[in-house]
């Protein structure tokens, strides 16, 4: 099995609030990220794929299928985004990195046509990411 990633950048911004608690219950939960005109973060995506290598093609996946994928599915749906507000799953769901995640992931699956996806890792920060594997 060969593992393949390719990353892509993006700017979005969020508020974390959960509308069946009080605004007392939301500012103590989420402090600053309660804030309802929001805030922002630079995010790395880093897409894995798995698979077998392509006798033909000699690889997993072209990636430059994956980068167009991505584009296509994550950056023009997130980037530059308010996404509690421009993203429909987001107006009910907390936008947290881990949600976001789950989302994205929810996006890129069914439209692999090669490979198996393997990983979502979201980078909130430099230092801080999340990795999903599917359910």
């Amino acid at each position: 099995m060969i593992y393949v990633t390719r990353r892509a950048e993006f700017s979005a911004s969020h508020y974390y609030h959960n509308p069946d608690l009080s605004p007392e219950e939301n500012r103590r939960l989420f402090g600053k990220c309660n804030n309802p005109h929001g805030h922002g973060h630079n995010y790395t995506l880093e897409v894995t794929v798995a698979g077998e290598v392509d006798p033909t093609t000699g690889m997993v996946m072209d990636l430059k299928e994956l980068k167009k994928l991505l584009e296509a599915e994550v950056l023009e749906q997130m980037d530059h985004k308010f996404l509690n507000e421009e993203v429909a799953v987001f107006s009910t769901k907390i936008p947290t990195t881990e949600n976001i995640a789950v989302e994205i992931w929810k996006m890129l699956e069914p439209k692999l046509r090669l490979g198996k996806l393997h990983r979502i890792r979201l980078y909130e920060t430099p230092d801080l990411y999340v990795e999903y594997l599917g359910d």
